[in-house]
């Protein structure tokens, strides 16, 4: 169970907190892993009621949460930890409003979560100085993206660094949520079948895919300031590589697991100028179908500039220059409006140095993050029958059987309870995020000076058909 505190959510009316944040709260009180005295507060400018917040919060959860795992008597019980204050984000005198509200109690762990625009994530940090509630028992989480460029992320850093110490600010990446991203660790680092074998001497190339069939849906006005870069590839993906690539930490903590993945960053060899044209492809989906229904242009979505030349699709193949990975391509992919929803890590094998049999694939080692969640090794075996053919079969771990479990824990129940707890393991430091936008930012400048505009690709396609060639100049392909 966890301690007591209190949980403001900034931007409490958005889909964020509509549809994800209260959703995991509710999971989390209903299986006990909230202490009695946890408080739930929503911000938001609307002009709420707390019945009217509560009533708003219950029909969105009940759209989230599966029908087996609702109950009227849990949902009341929640609902009286959960209260809604209207205020404005960028307007001081409304924190001075809240600290009333609140009271004065420096010892009590007070969580603020920031829903919000990354515009206003300075301005929230020091109004809730300036209104005396960032005493040392509270923390604040980010989401991302963290600013859109290193000079803003260094800018934001330095803000909120300025009232909240580093152990306090939590920079929250969903991914790192998921229990397959976390078994990543345990697969590498408590399986000698691995470890000897996760390098360059083994390993041909490393695939991390994040691949959706939505669209922008509400976000188009974020989005088209932001495109694939920076809304994924900045973030979740090199996230997912660096617990790929990292080296075994000293111990298992927050500082020494997050050394490791800054190591891995700053190893990235860098992508700039006529090097964005060979070793990155930027796409754009145009009309296309997508289970059977026409889907529009990207540049007809709701709050999208018609001229807009932001790309929905991204592959880059990243190289890291250390002992262990030296020649070995990680090959990063994300889009929007593709065929298939899917987010996975492919680890392709060498193969074997004297093939005996005619027949033979290479191993691969598949970690898939959704739709569901499981590992399998592709493994070479005979066919049965007379001579030796041999056939590629799986060992299949599916985790939900594995654990017996009834329901899969969302990755924003782990994360929050992390938070409230003040375990840092899976979040983000103020130096990975700054050496994320290093390696990103010469991406970003060299498509402008060299003009690479996103390639056009029909939604419920794979993307651009400049894709393959990223890999199959170098005779690999994408994995199916």
């Amino acid at each position: 169970m966890s301690i007591p505190c209190d949980m403001l959510v900034f931007g409490g009316t958005g889909d964020l907190a509509l549809h994800k944040l209260l959703p995991a709260l509710y999971h989390l009180h209903r299986e006990g892993r909230l202490h009695a005295d946890v408080r739930i507060l929503a911000l938001a400018r609307s002009s709420h009621t707390r019945e009217a917040y509560q009533a708003l919060a219950e029909r969105h959860c009940r759209a989230q949460v599966a029908r087996a795992d609702f109950a009227n008597e849990t949902w009341a019980s929640f609902a009286a930890r959960l209260d809604y204050f209207a205020m404005d984000a960028a307007q001081s005198a409304d924190f001075g409003r809240l600290a009333k509200r609140l009271g004065r109690d420096d010892e009590r762990v007070r969580v603020y979560y920031l829903a919000t625009a990354p515009s206003l994530f300075e301005a929230i940090a020091a109004h809730l100085a300036n209104a005396g509630l960032a005493g040392p028992a509270a923390r604040i989480v980010l989401e991302k993206p963290i600013g859109h460029s290193l000079e803003s992320a260094r800018a934001i850093n330095a803000a909120i660094g300025a009232v909240f110490d580093e152990a306090r600010v939590f920079r929250i990446d969903h991914y790192l949520g998921k229990e397959t991203v976390q078994n990543l660790m345990a697969l590498r680092f408590a399986n000698a079948l691995f470890e000897p074998v996760w390098r360059a001497g083994h390993i041909d190339h490393v695939q991390i895919s994040v691949c959706e069939t939505l669209g922008v849906e509400n976000r188009g006005g974020y989005y088209d300031q932001a495109g694939a870069m920076r809304d994924m590839i900045q973030n979740h993906l090199l996230q997912l590589l660096c617990l790929v690539a990292m080296e075994a930490p000293v111990r298992f903590d927050a500082e020494a697991v997050r050394n490791e993945k800054v190591k891995i960053l700053e190893a990235l060899k860098p992508i700039s100028g006529l090097d964005v044209q060979d070793k990155t492809v930027r796409g754009q989906y145009t009309t296309g179908k997508i289970g059977g229904h026409d889907v529009p242009a990207y540049y007809f979505e709701k709050n999208v500039d018609n001229d807009s030349d932001t790309e929905t699709f991204v592959a880059v193949q990243v190289e890291i220059d250390n002992w262990r990975w030296a020649g070995v391509p990680f090959y990063l992919r994300t889009g929007k409006r593709l065929a298939k929803k899917t987010s996975e890590i492919l680890i392709q094998f060498k193969p074997v140095p004297h093939r005996l049999f005619h027949e033979g694939e290479a191993n691969q080692l598949l970690i898939r993050l959704q739709p569901e969640e499981r590992i399998s090794l592709q493994l070479m075996a005979k066919n049965p029958g007379k001579g030796m053919h041999l056939k590629p079969v799986e060992l299949d771990l599916n985790l939900a059987n594995a654990f017996n479990q009834q329901r899969r824990w969302d990755a924003y129940e782990r994360l929050l309870l992390d938070v409230i707890e003040g375990d840092s393991t899976l979040f983000m430091r103020r130096d990975e995020v700054e050496a994320a936008w290093q390696w990103v930012d010469p991406i970003l400048q060299g498509w402008l000076q060299h003009y690479q505009s996103p390639r056009p690709y029909p939604a419920g396609s794979d993307g651009p058909e400049q894709l393959q060639n990223l890999l199959e100049r170098h005779g690999r392909h994408w994995a199916e």
